[in-house]
């Protein structure tokens, strides 16, 4: 049965091992691997995902199986404006996709949104992810899309993507 936590301090190897080994299957008909490494250094080093934890505007929750992580959704709330909460990252180890774990963690982070006040969820994904078809199937819908210059000649080619909450 899976379960669902917030992520503590002792948890940072963890998520930073499900980044760890999802990635390179996530994106390697997507981005280059070179684009894989400086992104993932880039965004899950420890310190990275510990000031996460520690910023009380933001969390990481997890979805475990008899004590082992199988993935975690990293949200933001009142992100970009007051009523949403952003889905920064939502990764499910490989071996363990379309098993229903993504759902249960949209599913729990809307949850918790509606008790912040939040009326929205927020995200990005790149357009060539397979996972757009995910969040589709999961109420979420293309609001428009954009291309961020993240250094070192590399850019996200994204479908920004919203789902109202009720």
């Amino acid at each position: 049965m899976i379960h669902i936590r917030l992520a503590e301090k002792k948890d940072v190897t963890s998520i930073w091992e499900v980044a760890e080994k999802t990635w390179p299957v996530s994106y390697k008909d997507v981005i280059s691997a070179e684009q894989i490494r400086y992104m993932l250094d880039l965004m899950y080093s420890a310190e990275k995902i510990e000031a996460a934890i520690n910023d009380p505007s933001q969390a990481f929750w997890l979805a475990e199986e008899n004590g082992k992580v199988l993935g975690f959704c990293g949200i933001e709330h009142g992100y970009p404006e007051s009523r949403v909460t952003r889905i920064h990252k939502l990764y499910i180890l490989p071996e363990t996709q379309g098993s229903g774990i993504g759902k249960i963690l949209v599913d729990h982070v809307a949850k918790e949104a509606l008790k912040c006040g939040c009326t929205k969820l927020h995200l990005n994904v790149n357009k060539r992810n397979t996972a757009v078809g995910f969040y589709q199937k999961n109420g979420f819908v293309t609001d428009h899309e954009e291309v961020l210059d993240i250094g070192n000649g590399y850019v996200m080619d994204d479908f920004v993507m919203v789902k109202e909450l009720n």
